[in-house]
């Protein structure tokens, strides 16, 4: 298959039917995986071809006070305290902190809108409320945003920021190896809300990248304190980022006006395990999601880390 002809065989494809889609025919599982290779292809074609104008997507986009940590943290575990401080308890389980820079954040949100206009298929996370909008972003899923400085930036972003802030945060060292993303949007007259549930994660790290020009309303998130025994609610600001226990039962309020666009992504063990106490209440999954014992305490040194254990094959949907 030549590569210069990959852009235009990938755009004259024939995707499956919304109803194909809906019933979850076999075939669509079919159609992305006959043309992977094609659409890999094609989308590092389209990256080369607007290089000249197309966001290198990379760490700078991130909050400064945010990277200057954790890089000093990856130079000197020891310095891990100061990447804690910046990130705020929601709930026991719950943290949130700045972590795109607003400054950035319009040219990354230009660099994910030239992509969906790319006219590369790609497939929305439709296992979540049947969305109509957004990208998979991991290698492991059908249809996935294949763009190389993409992968690279969003690889960053799980192996130096998401795992060890949760090893720190959460304490999820072992069973972390394996990454999982979607994005997703939220809009009033359609995919609007999400029902109580729990992840089938380890952690969940949830980030909006609305503008700060982009208002909405509604879309709380209510995060059940489960030694209160009540629900807090916390509104999604502009870059901010909230993680979690995959466990810690949450729902998304209906959106009344305006959209809310955001980035999750998910850690969990091999064969997707996850810390005992983790749930799988979403999502059709490939695996049934094994509870594990949390491993002892660990040291700086073991959360500063980036496991060595390939990539597995399970995705939860």
């Amino acid at each position: 298959m030549a590569t210069n002809n990959s852009l235009q065989q990938a755009r004259a494809l024939i995707l499956p039917s919304r109803q194909e889609v809906l019933q979850r025919h076999p075939s669509v599982t079919q159609f992305w995986n006959q043309n992977r290779k094609l659409l890999e292809l094609a989308w590092a074609e389209w990256e080369l071809e607007n290089k000249d104008t197309l966001l290198v997507p990379d760490e700078t986009l991130l909050a400064p006070s945010l990277r200057k940590a954790i890089n000093e943290a990856w130079e000197n575990p020891e310095k891990e305290n100061a990447v804690a401080d910046l990130w705020e308890e929601v709930i026991p389980g719950v943290y949130s902190a700045q972590f795109f820079d607003l400054e950035r954040l319009a040219e990354f949100r230009n660099y994910l809108k030239a992509a969906a206009n790319s006219k590369i298929p790609t497939r929305a996370p439709y296992g979540i409320q049947l969305n109509r909008y957004g990208f998979m972003l991991d290698k492991r899923s059908e249809g996935h945003l294949a763009t190389p400085n993409f992968q690279a930036f969003y690889n960053n972003i799980m192996d130096r920021y998401m795992r060890p802030v949760a090893r720190l945060l959460l304490g999820t060292y072992g069973y972390d190896n394996q990454t999982f993303g979607f994005s997703i949007q939220y809009n009033p007259d359609k995919d609007k809300d999400l029902r109580a549930h729990t992840d089938a994660s380890a952690a969940t790290m949830n980030i909006n990248i609305n503008l700060p020009d982009e208002t909405f309303t509604g879309s709380q998130v209510d995060f059940y304190d489960q030694k209160a025994k009540k629900p807090v609610q916390t509104i999604f600001e502009p870059g901010k980022a909230i993680i979690h226990r995959g466990s810690v039962p949450h729902a998304t309020h209906p959106i009344t006006s305006g959209q809310r666009s955001n980035l999750v992504v998910w850690l969990y063990g091999d064969q997707m395990q996850v810390p005992r106490g983790g749930a799988n209440s979403y999502g059709n999954t490939n695996a049934t999601t094994a509870l594990v014992d949390v491993p002892k305490s660990i040291t700086a040194r073991e959360r500063w880390s980036i496991p060595d254990a390939p990539k597995d094959g399970f995705a939860p949907f």
